[in-house]
């Protein structure tokens, strides 16, 4: 099937867009590599300090004939999803040597989780904590000592922030390692029934907290479809995994088997051998579009919108808010996986998964195969699936056929004939909202606007009985200029309970939701935010705002809205607290949602 005429569009577009920065950052990629081998240009005493400790190893690396990869780790015990990277290092290590290489542990990088902070105060350091991560990983990968790198991350920002990391280092071959989905627990459906009866008053806390550990129960990615396993898909759709490896569950045999075989092609892929494959190459404009497609057709994170545009920077390539939605514009949405539908990522792998869906996507021409990847020229690597049998580990076709056609449907037959994403502009500023969980019925939303300026004030109205009305609830000065642009997911419960009563409901904020955004239709990610002169600072209580997912506008109605002052909140309590005075730096040179809300690039 020949390529998509719009995906060829977009495509376009970008490649024109991004010349020069693209040009520039290519030319430094290409100067960085013609050094060599990293270690060839270190003294005897830099090396010495590098290898000290390398026991077993020290002479394959003092003669830098053998590669050396550099293994860069989101590895903690709190996160779930990071607690399986404890013992990644030593089996890499030992995959490593059997492909006559060396690896060393290179640096560890922070990974806070959102779920523990989502409505809690270190929720204004998670947006930025990708650009830490970036950071760390720049610190780690500085030793210059690397013939290639291995990145273990999973979760919201990690993943992100380890790509800037890779695509800024873009001369290295870099390969991402997953840990995979925890087990199925207690449904999704289920545990967000039971925090709506909660919002409603109907149950207790000792219910809450049984269902939420039910849900919540063992090591490896939450199961619903939120950033998390968004960033997997998007690994694999950008071929920086290894093929299959995003939903294969933890401490399982085929698991430790793809750890193993990605230490061994990371060894291969060095510029000392005869298959160099850099980041740089990898990360083209092709490969953005196909992330983006992959987003549309699996009805992906909203955060990714964000960072996305902050990862494609990094790679000299400009992304805009408008190539989201021409692309969503021919995507289908081909998957229905929570907070989307009933089935969680465990049921999606199932049901023919990623290796299913980019075969189902290639043969109806809407993702470039032309792409390299870390497995090989062209995406068709990724439509096969891994697999240990009598003969060991091997790679086999993918499925053909979808095994639960309410989980997962072909191209041609999608659960709606676009993506999940819409973009949403007019005289409020430039938006998104995804609406591949809203109920078509919601995707036009008119009233009068209840304005505030946190979440707290949100949940007192609703407590106080304000809200029982069609009401567009306002949450501004949220952006990453204000407060860090903190994920509003806990505000999700109880405009859930307000729609559920027959109202019409939406939200709008210069804020982001959760990965996990539910069935409420949201635009977020306002910009200009509030603190950047957006005329949502200037709205009051009452005005009448639409939101029209249909038609792509966000607009306020009521006349005379642009000639007020802007509202001029106290904001210093959000400078201070839980490391917050910390990132004051951050705050005052944060860019954009609509550019990444980056602060590195």
């Amino acid at each position: 099937m020949p390529l998509d005429a719009r995906i060829e569009a977009v495509t376009a577009k970008i490649e024109e867009r991004s010349r020069d920065s693209r040009a520039t950052y290519l030319d430094r990629m290409r100067r960085a590599a013609e050094d060599g081998p990293r270690r060839a240009h270190l003294s005897c005493g830099n090396q010495a300090h590098a290898y000290a400790a390398m026991e077993g190893d020290k002479d394959s690396l003092v003669e830098a004939r053998a590669p050396n990869i550099g293994i860069v780790t989101a590895y903690n015990d709190m996160l779930s999803a990071h607690q399986p990277f404890k013992d990644y290092p030593d089996r890499i290590k030992a995959a490593a040597r059997r492909a006559g290489a060396t690896a060393q542990v290179a640096g560890g990088v922070p990974a806070m989780c959102d779920g523990v902070t989502q409505g809690q105060v270190g929720m204004e350091l998670s947006l930025f904590s990708r650009d830490v991560i970036a950071l760390a990983t720049g610190v780690a990968l500085s030793h210059n000592t690397f013939d290639a790198a291995v990145y273990l991350g999973v979760c919201d920002k990690i993943v992100p922030g380890l790509v800037i990391a890779a695509a800024t280092f873009g001369y290295l071959p870099g390969i991402f390692i997953p840990a995979g989905p925890m087990t199925s627990g207690l449904p999704n459906d289920e545990k967000s029934k039971v925090r709506n009866q909660f919002a409603a008053g109907e149950v207790g806390r000792d219910k809450l907290m049984e269902a939420e550990m039910a849900s919540y129960h063992g090591p490896g990615t939450c199961t619903f479809y939120g950033t998390a396993n968004s960033n997997q898909m998007l690994m694999e759709f950008m071929g920086l995994h290894m093929p299959g490896a995003s939903f294969v569950n933890p401490g399982t045999p085929l698991r430790d088997a793809l750890t193993e075989a990605a230490a061994e092609r990371a060894s291969q892929i060095t510029a000392l051998g005869n298959e160099y494959r850099p980041v740089c190459d990898i990360l083209d404009e092709k490969a953005f579009v196909n992330g983006i497609a992959g987003l549309m057709a699996t009805g992906g994170s909203t955060n990714l919108v964000i960072h996305l545009v902050a990862m494609a920077r990094a790679a000299g390539i400009r992304i805009e808010c408008s190539d989201f939605a021409e692309v969503s514009a021919a995507v289908p949405l081909m998957a229905r996986v929570y907070p989307n539908g009933l089935a969680d990522v465990n049921h999606f792998h199932a049901a023919g998964g990623l290796q299913y869906m980019i075969g189902e996507l290639l043969d109806a021409g809407l993702l470039h195969e032309d792409v390299q990847t870390v497995a090989g020229d062209g995406l068709s690597h990724y439509t096969q699936e891994p697999m240990l049998g009598p003969d060991g580990f091997a790679w086999r076709a993918g499925p053909k056929e979808t095994q639960n056609d309410k989980i997962l449907r072909p191209a041609s037959d999608p659960f709606q004939k676009t993506g999940g994403l819409a973009e949403l502009s007019g005289n409020l500023g430039l938006g998104i909202m995804k609406v591949s969980a809203v109920e078509p019925e919601r995707h036009v939303i008119e009233a009068p606007c209840a304005v505030f300026h946190d979440q707290e004030a949100v949940k007192a109205a609703f407590r106080a009985g304000e809200l029982n009305r069609d009401v567009v609830v306002v949450v501004r000065f949220q952006g990453p200029k204000a407060n860090g642009m903190p994920e509003l997911h806990s505000l999700t419960p109880i405009l859930s309970v307000v729609q559920a009563r027959g109202h019409k409901v939406a939200l709008v904020t210069d804020g982001r939701m959760s990965g996990a955004s539910g069935k409420v239709p949201s635009a977020i990610h306002v910009a200009p935010e509030a603190l950047d002169g957006g005329l949502i600072a200037k709205l009051k209580d009452g005005d009448i705002v639409r939101v029209d997912a249909q038609k792509g506008t966000l607009d306020v109605l009521t006349e005379g809205v642009a000639d007020r002052p802007a509202a001029t909140p106290d904001l210093s309590g959000n400078s201070h607290g839980i490391g917050r005075e910390l990132f004051e730096v951050f705050r005052q040179t944060a860019g954009p949602a609509t550019a990444g809300a980056g602060v590195v690039v």
